[in-house]
């Protein structure tokens, strides 16, 4: 008998193609996430899970008694209650590599945003503000030569870092849970102490995993410390930043700017402060959205999910689970 697999995120019809060649599937076809409660009922009878977010905790698995595997198109993977899974038995995966370039692109996207001010300025010209005459108010700050400090020296990290130091001649130092020596070597970048990092960088980007150890990781406290002419991005998980405290630095000039792709809150309040100020950047948590990086996603994910039904350990399975 083939295994039943449920479909809670809209993929692409190859990859659609992919799994119907191995499984049974029924999906959800509409661009909003699934309702919860419709979620629970597809999966009494399910084997597989693929999924983009929503929680998989002790209520979602007590509906899906044959679950075998939940297989995350994302690299990140906090929406999973891996020990409520691990006592279950049931596999979780995540798609880790595919997107590392195209999130760095981003993240240099934001970098250049914020110093060079170009939403900002974008939006000045088109209001028809730009006159003859003294254009000091417009200037931004260098990005080439300046020095970045990048909080998690992962896969993306290291991407970053490349572009920083072989794009820019940038000055990068990192700080991670543990020293990555390879990278040091490979790319130049040296580590430093968190507050170190802070106090040191002009543009701190936060690129950690959310777990319990990141949640507000970057507080008053981590703010206070930065240049006032600083610049914080923030490519990870809103989570990971107070975010009454980053309105708090950015309106007291603490810190010169900020470039956001992640909020506390998704999508973001459009009452939020942060959307109101001139000198931060904010996308609608895009960092891997692009045709080829998100077909790459989902494709990992249904090869994920086909060979945890299947019985097989998948590649991507995450580290709790191992």
């Amino acid at each position: 008998m083939r295994p039943k697999v449920f479909l809670a995120k809209r993929v692409p019809s190859e990859v659609e193609a992919y799994i119907a060649q191995h499984c049974d599937y029924r999906k959800w076809d509409r661009e909003e996430e699934i309702p919860r409660q419709l979620l629970l009922e597809e999966l009494s009878d399910m084997d597989g899970l693929l999924i983009s977010g929503g929680s998989i905790d002790q209520e979602l698995l007590d509906h899906a008694p044959k679950l075998k595997i939940v297989s995350n198109v994302s690299v990140g993977y906090n929406n999973l209650d891996t020990a409520a899974m691990k006592v279950r038995g049931v596999m979780g995966t995540h798609t880790p590599g595919v997107l590392d370039e195209t999130v760095a692109d981003t993240v240099f996207g934001l970098i250049l945003g914020a110093a060079r001010r170009i939403p900002e300025l974008d939006a000045y010209v088109k209001a028809g503000k730009w006159k003859k005459g003294s254009d000091d108010h417009i200037f931004g700050i260098d990005v080439h030569h300046a020095k970045l400090g990048i909080i998690g020296m992962g896969r993306i990290g290291e991407a970053i870092a490349r572009r920083a130091k072989f794009g820019f001649n940038m000055e990068v130092m990192y700080y991670n849970r543990s020293r990555k020596e390879e990278a040091e070597q490979k790319l130049g970048v040296v580590y430093r102490s968190l507050q170190e990092l802070l106090q040191e960088s002009d543009f701190v980007v936060l690129m950690t995993p959310l777990t319990a150890e990141t949640t507000r990781l970057i507080g008053r406290e981590e703010l206070a410390l930065m240049k006032n002419t600083a610049i914080f991005i923030n490519t990870s998980r809103g989570q990971t930043v107070d975010e009454e405290a980053l309105i708090d630095a950015l309106e007291k000039g603490q810190i010169r700017g900020a470039g956001l792709d992640v909020f506390e809150q998704e999508p973001v309040d459009p009452e939020n402060k942060l959307l109101k100020m001139p000198n931060v950047v904010t996308l609608p948590h895009i960092g891997s959205a692009t045709h080829q990086t998100r077909f790459d996603m989902a494709m990992l994910a249904a090869t994920n999910l086909v060979k945890g039904v299947q019985g097989e350990v998948p590649p991507n399975l995450v580290a709790e689970l191992k």
